[in-house]
């Protein structure tokens, strides 16, 4: 059984020695881990493959994504404008007299993170929220995912092996592992612990959420939950590219039997011959595409749970299933459609249904697919299609899917999530406990810190980022404008 209380003293007291580590020290870290993970690829691989049914091509996709993000932050924090340095000097000429102050970004302490189920690299143990803490000097400990518990254990070794290349504090990543949900609520709840990275199911995220508010000083929940990532399909489009339409959002719908957060589980169109058309040529589509295992029984159990409750509700009618039958723990795709009428009378038909099916919501006007989407929760990603005169006609819909996700999308399925500086993979609740942030991206590092304003210091006294000369020459905000020069 593992002791919650030592992991998090030595959590404590790493963070200690780690949040003074210079960011050029921190980078190198994150640098050391990318090259130890790139040179346990085999192996790696191999373990992940056993443990999740995933195939080599998306795995090894997977992990090079991983090890970029790494580099990525390494790049970001040696940059270091993303510190958000800004200086006010002193001003005796002002009424009152304006003192010297001085703000920076500075690490919050020790956090949790959760591994995901569906992403045995890039979301769990050197994933993004660990690479984000990292990267902002914050130590970390992990909770394994238990589907995929070797893979997690031989990552966190090159962790450790970074640790010691590196010369950082022993205990600046730790790794727990034990079955039940106990030890995540032991993890959340103690003291030590200053912010929490989840990604997964609605009902885990929110028990964690609520364990941190119950807490005697609450901490923040990161927490990425559920999406159904609606697809607007404008009418002039579905006209002309009814054909490659279905084809394309029929891949994306069964791309990795659908267990991705962006998986697009709600499709949207206005009644009319074309929408038939798309509806049957995507039908056609979702036939050919083979059963295939999902990850793990507990994903496979859900998905038949859920796939059999969207079936039975009133008024969906079932458009097309997989032309094969699929075997043990083999995700049967499907496609099924709904007038707006019945979506709109039944909640159930708006929640996630994590797998390779979707469900048609068929419209009878432009006001009632505004309804539609007026009355979905938050979302990760919404979708427009269409025509550039589709999109001349439609602003209104677009400002609406804006109200709704934190990515919206033009004429691309949603599925994919590119590691860049501008990525938002977030969005409003259900979607995200705080729509604020995103968790993938390089903005992602702004959860696992606090803004600091100093006031009156000395310059030997300020973190490097506020000194006078600017010894890290990083952008800074000086009397109201950016600069590196160093003040006189």
């Amino acid at each position: 059984m593992t002791d919650v209380d030592i992991v998090m003293q030595q959590s404590a007291a790493a963070f200690e020695a780690y949040k003074l580590v210079p960011a050029a020290g921190r980078a190198g870290f994150l640098e050391a881990i990318a090259e130890e993970l790139e040179g346990l690829r085999e192996s790696l691989v191999a373990i992940a493959g056993q443990e999740t049914n995933l195939p080599p091509a998306r795995l090894n996709g997977e992990l090079t994504r991983t090890t970029n993000q790494l580099k990525l932050f390494a790049s970001l924090i040696r940059e270091g404008s993303w510190a958000e340095a800004v200086i006010d000097t002193a001003n005796p000429a002002t009424t009152p007299p304006r003192p010297d102050i001085r703000k920076v970004l500075l690490p919050v302490g020790p956090v949790v993170v959760f591994g995901a189920s569906n992403f045995p690299f890039a979301f769990s143990t050197a994933g993004g929220d660990t690479a984000s803490a990292l990267a902002a000097g914050a130590t970390v400990v992990i909770k394994g995912h238990p589907a995929h518990e070797a893979t997690s254990l031989k990552v966190f070794g090159a962790i450790q092996a970074a640790i010691s290349k590196t010369k950082m504090p022993e205990h600046t990543v730790q790794h727990v592992a034990a079955p039940g949900n106990n030890i995540g609520k032991d993890l959340v709840t103690h003291p030590l612990i200053t912010g929490v990275g989840f990604t997964g199911s609605f009902q885990g995220g929110k028990a964690l959420f609520n364990y941190a508010n119950q807490r005697e000083t609450p901490i923040p929940v990161f927490a990425e939950m559920s999406s159904v990532n609606p697809v607007v399909f404008l009418p002039d489009t579905l006209e002309k590219n009814a054909a490659s339409l279905a084809q394309t959002f029929g891949g994306s719908v069964t791309l990795g039997m659908g267990q991705f957060c962006t998986n697009p589980g709600l499709l949207l169109a206005i009644r009319s011959k074309a929408q038939e058309q798309f509806a049957a040529l995507l039908g056609e589509a979702i036939a050919q595409c083979a059963p295939q295992k999902m990850l793990h029984a507990g994903i496979h159990q859900a998905y038949e749970q859920g796939r059999s409750r969207l079936l039975s509700q009133q008024g969906v009618t079932l458009i097309s299933e997989s032309s094969q039958a699929p075997a043990e723990m083999e995700a049967f795709p499907a496609l099924a459609s709904v007038t707006a009428k019945d979506f709109l009378a039944n909640h159930l038909l708006s929640e996630e249904v994590f797998g390779p099916s979707s469900l048609l919501i068929v419209c009878e006007d432009k006001e009632e697919l505004k309804t539609v989407l007026k009355s979905l929760k938050g979302q990760l990603t919404t979708t427009v299609v269409g025509t550039e005169a589709d999109v001349a006609a439609n602003g209104d819909i677009i400002a609406l899917q804006t109200t709704l996700a934190g990515r919206v999308i033009l004429n691309a399925p949603p599925t994919g999530v590119e590691v860049c500086n501008a990525m938002v993979h977030g969005g409003p609740f259900p979607a995200t406990t705080d729509a604020r942030f995103t968790s993938v991206g390089t903005s992602a590092i702004k959860r696992w810190v606090r803004p600091v304003c100093f006031q009156g210091f000395t310059n030997a006294m300020l973190p490097d980022a506020l000194k006078n000369e600017n010894p890290s020459g990083i952008w800074r905000l000086v009397n109201g404008e950016f600069t590196k020069d160093a003040i006189n």
